[in-house]
């Protein structure tokens, strides 16, 4: 019996984007592995494996026989990757300085009056080597590992390029006179092999620094844990590291203060401004029994909690994991760009061949250096930097920039589907309206007393579990401050409850259980109890002594956002539609109320999946928002499911986007990102590709019959270090886009 695990941990060792095709490659045919992803942009790869086949040992293993390293279980690997990032930064920074040096002496040696020093070959060999060698060494090692693994890369394209222009002139060096004895001119690239290492390298610094601004909101989540936590230890108060915080402790924050973990309040009272996990600005009031939630700050009192959750088990931990997997995810447009990238590297190998011979055969004089030129450029030009950074980089930043907004998208393809959406339907109760029924009006007979009926029915309801029985001890509680004693509680299911109130008998329940109890119904209260169910209000009848005393209008409030939402999805040409197993009078008067036309109403949740697949044949794309276990079908029928983050944790897991606050306005600003991401990785391809398709014929030499121009190698490389620096920042746009 299979035992199916997910695990995400960070790689070390990858420095292009055809290393995470290797590594995904070797797990995808590793036994055991049921699916793996790699994200060359994060150093992240996600694994879906067979725990009764293949321990974590052996997924470790599998990384480490192709030269990579997996930190699986480490508990930061967030911090590892930082780590390696800083150390990289400064490795390719002296790299850079040495290579600039002796790249721009070699260029140097190229300008009218130079030092007749620097022409001397010998030296020109002794400045090229160490950038060949030393700076560009990290490209031998990609190509190699590519080799051994039968697949080409960037590296390989990089490494035959200024391989061919270095030994080319290394031969030169050794044999001048011979090579001139054959008829082959005798001119050095080692300033064209360097130029290119540096620009590369260059390419690669800036690329690397950039990227470090699109993993932000991890580190800004990070930064939001306390470090420390004060502990009653007996009669006193001790401060202990986060860490050594455990399930049950009792714990102290002093306002102004963060909350350590997740626990629930057990002496105090403050406000949490809880903004730093949900977007949410205003501040939250907390009472004894209320959750909170660790990396909020209490802004007003003191208070003790009780914790609940602690390490990774806390709200913030979660956040934080659930953002690294999706931004290590792939959307179904990686797939098209791995396909076309696994022919792309073998494709340009053999056009560089095909134009070295072409120019060989058929170039002008010296032919052989024209062909080794063109070769060269044709290598460099191509290099898919660009193409293998478009859709991760994007990605990133749009996952960030989400989970910054209080919105926690699980995997790339829920981004990338929401941005599709023509129809998006919502629950009722809790998503729509605020879920909390509450008492509207109350009218009351003209011989009875208000304040006798309140009491009563105070009394009452404070026994009862219906659902509209808190809204009447609610609303019944401020009027009164003492419960009176009851006897003979009974409930009669589906019609209403009776009691003893003293002396006197109470019903509380339907017109129809009062009649059948033989009460003489009040006309007045009968025509004011109809008026308020045409405004989709439960209404609630009241007998004190077999008479007819009160009624009461109940009804679910609509969320202050709610009509804003719609609004705002219509102008999105995207259909909002609301289904609900409330009643058709209810459903319709909400639906009125906002604007919605099409309502579905007395839907149990098999038949709300049901409805989902109705809609997605009417419409197309379609998403569903809820906040119940009787969402979840729904939910997870979608093809984009989105969770209100107060609702229950079955929601919660069948959704790809979770909104960490219970706000719906942040539904079109969630499709709205989706949009704007996908976009945006669309304008990365386009370059991307744009660039590869008119530059590599520009290298091969077709603007030489027009224009007589041949490409320099040298801005080859600056061209192909270019073209990855602006993917990078074009995605990087992603964080000051405006969303609605």
């Amino acid at each position: 019996m299979s035992k199916q695990q997910s695990i995400s941990f960070h790689v070390s060792g990858m420095h292009c984007a055809s290393c995470a095709t290797n590594i995904q490659r070797k797990l995808r045919k590793t036994d055991g592995v049921t699916q793996a992803t790699v994200n060359y942009a994060n150093q992240q790869a996600t694994v879906d494996f067979d725990a009764t086949k293949i321990e974590s040992a052996g997924i470790t293993q599998a990384v480490s026989d192709i030269g990579y390293t997996a930190h699986i279980g480490a508990a930061a690997s967030t911090d590892i990757a930082e780590k390696e990032r800083v150390a990289e930064l400064a490795d390719l920074k002296k790299k850079l300085m040495v290579s600039g040096v002796l790249a721009l002496t070699l260029i140097a040696s190229m300008l009218p009056g130079a030092p007749e020093a620097l022409h001397n070959p010998w030296l020109q060999w002794a400045l090229a080597t160490p950038v060949q060698f030393w700076a560009g060494k990290r490209f031998y090692q990609g190509a190699w590992s590519g080799l051994k693994n039968f697949s080409a890369n960037m590296d390989t394209l990089v490494a035959l390029g200024t391989s061919a222009a270095y030994f080319f002139s290394t031969l030169v060096v050794l044999f001048q006179d011979w090579l001139t004895s054959q008829g082959v001119a005798t001119h050095v690239y080692f300033e064209a092999s360097a130029a290119i290492i540096t620009f590369i390298l260059l390419g690669k610094f800036l690329e690397i620094r950039a990227k470090a601004k699109t993993s932000s909101a991890i580190k800004e989540l990070l930064g939001l844990q306390a470090t420390t936590a004060w502990i009653k230890t007996g009669a006193d108060w001790k401060q202990i590291p986060l860490e050594e915080v455990q399930v049950g402790d009792v714990l102290l924050i002093k306002p102004g203060k963060k909350v350590p973990v997740d626990g629930v309040i057990t002496k105090g009272s403050s406000a949490i401004d809880e903004s730093m996990v949900t977007g949410e600005s205003i501040p939250v009031s907390k009472q004894v029994g209320d959750d909170v939630i660790g990396a909020t700050i209490n802004q007003s009192g003191a208070i003790q909690m009780k914790a609940t959750k602690v390490g990774s088990d806390t709200m913030l931990a979660t956040i934080i994991t659930l953002v690294q997997q999706a931004q290590g995810s792939r959307p179904p447009i990686q797939a098209l760009v791995d396909t076309i990238a696994s022919y792309f590297v073998p494709t340009v190998i053999i056009l560089s061949l095909i134009t070295f011979v072409a120019w060989w055969f058929f170039g002008p004089e010296p032919r052989f250096l024209t062909a080794l030129v063109s070769m060269i450029n044709v290598l460099i030009i191509a290099c898919p930097c660009a193409l293998g950074l478009a859709t991760p980089t994007s990605l990133m930043v749009g996952i960030g920039r989400g989970a910054q907004s209080g919105i926690l998208i699980k995997d790339a393809q829920a981004l990338e589907i929401a941005g599709k959406v023509r129809v998006i339907a919502f629950d009722k109760t809790g998503t729509l309206t605020d879920g909390k029924p509450e008492v509207k009006q109350g009218e009351y007979a003209d011989n009875g007393s208000k304040k006798d009926v309140d009491a009563a029915v105070l009394a009452v309801e404070s026994l009862s579990h219906h659902p509209l029985a808190q809204a009447l001890v609610a609303f019944t509680s401020t009027k009164n401050k003492k419960v009176q004693e009851i006897a003979q509680f009974k409930d009669h299911a589906g019609r209403g409850v009776s009691a003893t109130v003293g002396t006197g008998s109470v019903l509380i329940g339907t017109l129809s259980f009062l009649t059948s109890q033989k009460i003489h119904v009040d006309p007045e209260l009968v025509a004011a109890a109809s008026d308020w169910q045409k405004q989709a209000q439960s209404v609630v009848h009241v007998a004190i002594n077999g008479t007819h005393a009160a009624v009461y209008g109940i009804a679910d409030s609509v969320k202050e956002s709610s009509r804003s939402v719609i609004s705002a999805l219509q102008k999105m040409r995207i259909t909002p539609v609301m289904v609900t197993g409330d009643n058709k009078h209810t459903a319709e008067s909400i639906a009125k109320q906002l604007g919605i036309k099409e309502v579905r109403s007395e839907v149990l949740p098999a038949d709300k999946e049901h409805f989902i697949r109705q809609l997605r044949k009417k419409y197309g794309g379609v998403a569903m928002v809820g906040d119940g276990i009787n969402d979840a079908p729904a939910l997870a029928a979608a093809d984009v499911s989105i969770a209100m983050g107060g609702g229950t944790d079955v929601a919660i897991e069948s959704a790809g986007i979770t909104l960490l606050r219970s706000d719906i306005s942040l539904v079109p600003t969630a499709l709205d990102l989706s949009k704007k991401t996908m976009t945006n990785i669309k304008q990365n391809l386009f370059w991307a590709f744009a660039y590869n398709v008119i530059l590599i014929p520009v290298g091969m030499g077709i603007l030489y019959p027009v224009a007589g121009i041949i490409l320099n190698p040298i801005m080859a490389g600056a061209a192909m270090a270019f073209s990855s620096v602006s993917v990078v920042g074009n995605a990087l746009r992603l964080r000051t886009k405006k969303l609605v």
